[in-house]
């Protein structure tokens, strides 16, 4: 893939704009800007806009053209996933009730369905055409979802979208379970999930998910949407000429009542690390912010909107909850994929021209299949000049040892390299992409045990950054002529590299001819660094907290305490310096709130019922029978910053209401549940209240292990929730930028 001419990895990550308040978009499109995301995906829900036939709405949280406008202020392109099948854990998968209940062939191209599709693609294009053509930020269109036999009918929607005026460079279809598309209309795209609730309770680690911790040539996913596949299917129709490309790199995983998967940041990172060593040419994520499903008081919906088992799906799903356990979460908390897959990020964006056109290349020598545990883990993507070699010894469920002894032997034309010269630990853990002959500004790094982070610009030097590992010193090799000299008083040999890096390391790099600068970040700052920007404007800032840029290239950040530490790189200082904030207009900081029982819990029963073998949720009539009721004192009075409850609770379903009216709930999985208290609407005098159901430890829902060890020694009759208020104070850099 192209842009201007040149090779790109598009970065995309999945925002549903119906599913987040309309006034929290900028926030959370600033904040995956700012986590590397190049392009948002959005779906585009029929049953969100028009419940009611003939009644289709597009304001407040679901006014499409404002979103995309946005999305094209902020620099970041778009793909309309416009379905009309979109699934989405959506109920009916976005058809409205109308339309699931219409005699017709759904998802076909019966007459009598097309007739109804028609004028909804109609509606739609009127938002969505004014942002398409060659200047437009729309990127690609996204025709139905998880269809696997109807090409043909792929072919159709294609049509009515362009006589619609819904126009794009790419039309994309989802590729997996072997589906049959028109290649001549759509770019297969791919997904790669490392866990999923879509399994029954009582299996174990399926290894369909295990799968994807592995580098692999073969791009198919057979898990993604098998619970709503009538038949397995086992090829495709034709070979795809496109490259590798994924819109469903799972970003997290939503949760269903009978399986409650909490993947970690870790297990998340791995996933993308490993289809970016495995020729991946576009990264795309699934979700990257999460959300909430609209309530009946938006726009008068009827229904519940979520999939369930009352709506005949196989897996019930909370009626609000759409958290995700993305990098983003639905209340614009960050989870620590969001650290770990920016970095991933910060490199696509520095190298891609380089990476982009780079074959990927396995070991001679690789696992002998899911179950392996012993052999390393590796794969390689080179031009036959230079390479990125990359490590991902990381997964969940099963624990890796540390591999010892590591070694690589590559081979590119006639030019044999062995590296490290001598053989190294690999932790679990590791995710590491080193360099092979790069090249910066005609300066050649042979190769190194650090993974390449950004470059940066200081007049006519280029700036190379590299992030050490945990635990694999740093050695090197740079090309014959090249000298190595220190600046200040960093530690190691230069010239064979620093070791163990504990602290930042900057080098000068020079031939006779040329020269760069080289920082080396120890892996615990890796870990708070931050790649604002690009080109002659990119920066890297350290903070513990989220920092982005705005549109006028002003540093923005939001902080929980009351003195925000943000830190830039200036090249010139060859250190960071302390960015310069106006004083803030919110108090920061947090504490607990009183929490006072107004009804206790009673005996819950083992089960509630099922539904092809898996369990179903309470109902609404079992929370208020036999749920505990807390009431949360909250005090009144929003200011310039942004408020939470952080709660810590333990138990199978929790709601809260304002006023016995239910706007939040969730499915315990040992994760706090972080609200967004000012989404609550919940006015001075409201009475805000936590119903928490108990889980039977008999019941048959599959939880995370950990919650399983919390569950066992709970007293769930008797302990009350603890409710935290985090106070987040924005603020914003001073005139001077804080450079000195």
């Amino acid at each position: 893939m192209e842009r201007d001419g040149l090779p790109v990895i598009p970065v995309s990550g999945e925002m549903h704009y119906s599913r987040v308040p309309r006034d929290q978009w900028r926030d959370r499109l600033n904040l995956m800007k700012a986590g590397g995301i190049t392009v948002v995906a959005t779906y585009a829900f029929w049953i969100h806009h028009e419940p009611q036939r003939d009644a289709v709405s597009f304001a407040g949280r679901l006014d499409i053209a404002a979103f995309i406008d946005l999305c094209a202020e902020l620099g970041l392109a778009v793909v309309v996933r416009i379905g009309p099948w979109c699934h989405g854990e959506v109920r009916n998968g976005g058809f409205p009730d109308w339309v699931q209940d219409a005699p017709v062939r759904h998802r076909t191209d019966d007459p009598a369905y097309l007739a109804l599709v028609e004028p909804w693609l109609r509606q739609l294009g009127s938002q969505v055409a004014p942002f398409c053509g060659p200047e437009g930020p729309v990127l690609a269109v996204q025709l139905e979802n998880e269809l696997y036999d109807q090409p043909g009918h792929i072919s159709t929607l294609k049509r009515l979208a362009i006589d619609s005026g819904i126009t794009a460079p790419f039309y994309t279809a989802t590729a997996w379970g072997s589906a049959d598309l028109p290649l001549e209309d759509v770019i297969p795209l791919f997904g790669g999930y490392g866990d999923g609730f879509w399994v029954d309770a009582d299996e174990p680690w399926d290894p369909s998910f295990r799968a994807h911790f592995f580098f692999s040539h073969e791009w198919d996913d057979p898990g993604i949407g098998a619970d709503l596949r009538t038949a397995p299917r086992t090829s495709s129709s034709a070979q795809s000429p496109y490259p590798p490309a994924t819109c469903e790199l799972g970003g997290g995983m939503a949760t269903a009542y009978h399986r409650r998967p909490r993947p970690t940041g870790l297990d998340i990172a791995a996933v993308a690390h490993n289809k970016i060593g495995s020729g991946s040419a576009w990264q795309g994520y699934y979700m990257y912010t999460g959300g909430i499903n609209p309530s009946s008081a938006d726009h008068s919906y009827t229904t519940p909107l979520q999939e369930s088992h009352d709506s005949g799906y196989p897996n019930d799903l909370p009626q609000y909850d759409y958290d995700f356990h993305a990098p983003i979460g639905a209340s614009g908390r960050l989870n620590s994929s969001h650290t770990l897959l920016r970095r991933q990020h910060a490199f696509l964006d520095a190298f891609g021209s380089s990476l982009g056109p780079m074959e990927s290349k396995l070991p001679p020598r690789g696992p002998a299949g899911v179950d392996d545990v012993t052999t390393l883990r590796w794969a390689l993507r080179s031009d036959g000049q230079s390479a990125f070699l990359f490590i991902t010894w990381h997964q969940p469920h099963v624990p890796l040892n540390t591999y010892e002894d590591a070694r690589f032997d590559v081979t590119m034309g006639d030019k044999r390299t062995l590296f490290p010269r001598g053989a190294v630990a690999i932790p679990s853990g590791t995710l590491a992409h080193w360099p092979l002959g790069l090249v910066i500004n005609g300066v050649e790094l042979e190769w190194a045990t650090a993974s390449p982070l950004t470059t940066l610009q200081d007049g006519t030097i280029t700036v190379l950054v590299l992030t050490a590992e945990y635990d694999i010193p740093l050695t090197w090799k740079w090309a014959d002529g090249v000298t190595v000299t220190p600046y200040g008083d960093s530690e190691g040999d230069a010239s064979t590299g620093p070791g163990t890096v504990t602290r930042m390391q900057v080098y000068r790099c020079s031939t006779p001819t040329t020269h760069i600068d080289v920082v080396v970040l120890p892996a615990a700052d890796a870990d708070r660094v931050w790649v604002l920007g690009d080109g002659a404007e990119r920066q890297v800032v350290l903070s513990d907290h989220p920092v982005w840029r705005d549109v006028d290239g002003v540093l923005h950040g939001r902080s929980p305490v009351p003195e925000p530490d943000a830190h830039r790189y200036q090249p010139s200082a060859h250190a960071f310096v302390p960015v310069l904030a106006r004083p803030p207009q919110s108090p920061a900081g947090r504490h607990q709130l009183p929490v006072t029982l107004l009804r206790p819990a009673r005996q819950v029963p083992g089960s509630y019922g099922e539904s092809g073998g898996r369990a179903s949720a309470p109902s609404q009539e079992d929370l208020r029978r036999l749920g505990a009721s807390y009431r949360i004192d909250v005090p009144h009075g929003q200011g310039h910053g942004r408020r939470e409850l952080e709660i810590e609770w333990t138990g199978d379903i929790a709601q809260l209401t304002v006023d016995n009216r239910v706007v939040a709930d969730r499915f315990w999985d040992s994760a706090p549940w972080i609200v967004d208290l000012d989404a609550l609407t919940a006015g001075a005098g409201a009475e805000l209240v936590m119903t928490v159901l108990p889980l039977s430890c008999d019941h048959s829902v599959n939880l995370p292990t950990e919650a399983r060890a919390i569950l066992s020694r709970h007293d769930q009759q008797h302990d009350a929730p603890s409710v935290d208020l985090v106070n987040w104070q924005h603020w914003v850099e001073s005139p001077t930028r804080g450079r000195a």
